[in-house]
């Protein structure tokens, strides 16, 4: 007997697929950013002109101009002008604006990413697409990092590279023109030989005991007669001091300044340079960190970036040289006094603390502590962004 199926029955198909079972490929539910979403975020940034050029404005236009400004001027009138770069020149840039104003902008465009999608509508179509909302947070981490760093590393290169190549042959030292490099005995028997130079001009804090006639027309010393008490008693100083004695004062002034004399330098040696370029770019690494948690935790850009800008430029110079017995702690925790703990030697403080910078010290505070205070700064906003993120409505 011949059987014949329905024609009407659908043939049987493939058993159904579960949520669970979804293709092995698929990495939607991922923590872990991909590449393209990586590249999404890089590309989303980078076509904001204003913000982009507030960032080359910032870390490459201010140096450029300045250096630019500065060959030019010596080239023209080199007898008025001094050479453009320089050790003076490279403290001065990274410590008073790539260091301060780099962080700024970097915080500027953390607080872009952490907020564009809400305030462009975005959000929502992002969390329909299935994506794991930490994944499409910390993609946003490499992304505007590779903006920041690689406009902050344009901007100090070419500083590194006018201060060493257009560097002065010859060290200025409290106003006078003076050998580089010369050991104790060879510095001695320098000012020896141009006595009256070190004398009137070199910082000197002993007792003088003579007269020395300078170039402007006065002295430096007492007047002829005057009684002078030294550690060896009392010494009247002669009507006229003899060439001997001038040779001999001479050579006491520049042993008082050695150690100063030793620690000016023409150009930035390459271990300072490598130094201060990770420090600076550390110190944006966390101005965009910082940024896109700060954003991301209020849900807009403008407030961040006041509330950081007030960080940097007032809470920061305050609480890092004013030691305030009941919140020294709290002092010690804000990231910009952590900072100025951790720069490399050779630099002047920022925000004008230490001997460096000319004001008055730094707060204490142990490099592992100021260490450990940065490594919260970046774990906390990181976590405090992501987690607003994962619980928002959407």
């Amino acid at each position: 007997m011949t059987t014949i199926s329905d024609v009407g029955v659908p043939a049987p198909g493939p058993a159904p697929v579960s949520a669970r079972e979804a293709p092995r490929g698929d990495r939607r539910g991922s923590w872990i950013p991909t590449w393209g979403m990586i590249t999404t975020r890089f590309m989303e940034l980078r076509r904001r002109r204003g913000l982009m050029i507030a960032l080359i404005a910032v870390n490459i236009g201010i140096p450029v101009v300045f250096l630019v400004v500065r060959l030019v001027s010596h080239a023209v009138d080199p007898k008025s002008f001094g050479p453009a770069g320089g050790y003076n020149v490279f403290t001065g840039l990274v410590a008073g604006v790539l260091f301060i104003f780099g962080f700024i902008v970097a915080a500027a465009v953390g607080c872009t990413a952490g907020s564009v999608d809400l305030s462009e509508g975005m959000f929502r179509h992002l969390v329909t697409t299935g994506r794991s909302r930490l994944a499409l947070y910390l993609a946003r981490i490499p992304a505007g990092l590779a903006i920041v760093i690689s406009m902050v590393a344009i901007g100090y290169i070419f500083v590194c590279a006018v201060c060493v190549f257009a560097a002065p042959t010859q060290l200025n030292y409290d106003g006078v023109s003076v050998p580089h490099g010369l050991s104790r005995v060879a510095l001695d028997s320098w000012a020896a030989d141009h006595a009256q130079e070190v004398v009137c001009d070199f910082n000197y804090s002993g007792p003088i005991n003579l007269q020395v006639p300078c170039g402007n027309g006065g002295g430096n010393g007492p007047p002829p007669g005057a009684t002078v008490k030294t550690p060896k008693g009392t010494v009247v100083v002669p009507e006229q001091a003899t060439a001997a004695q001038i040779r001999a004062f001479a050579v006491a002034v520049a042993n008082e300044n050695y150690t100063a004399y030793r620690s000016t330098f023409l150009v930035p040696s390459t271990s300072l340079m490598i130094d201060a370029g990770l420090w600076i770019a550390l110190e944006a690494t966390i101005g965009f960190v910082v940024g896109l948690g700060l954003a991301s935790l209020t849900g807009q850009r403008t407030v961040p970036v006041i509330l950081l800008i007030v960080l940097e430029l007032i809470l920061t110079p305050l609480f890092s040289v004013h030691i305030i017995s009941h919140l020294l702690n709290f002092e010690r925790g804000i990231v910009g006094v952590a900072m100025a703990h951790i720069e490399p030697g050779g630099l002047p403080t920022p925000f004008g603390g230490g001997p460096g910078g000319g004001g008055p010290k730094l707060i204490p505070e142990s490099t592992l502590a100021a260490s450990l205070v940065i490594g919260g700064w970046l774990v906390f906003w990181t976590a405090i962004g992501a987690w607003r993120m994962m619980s928002r409505d959407a």
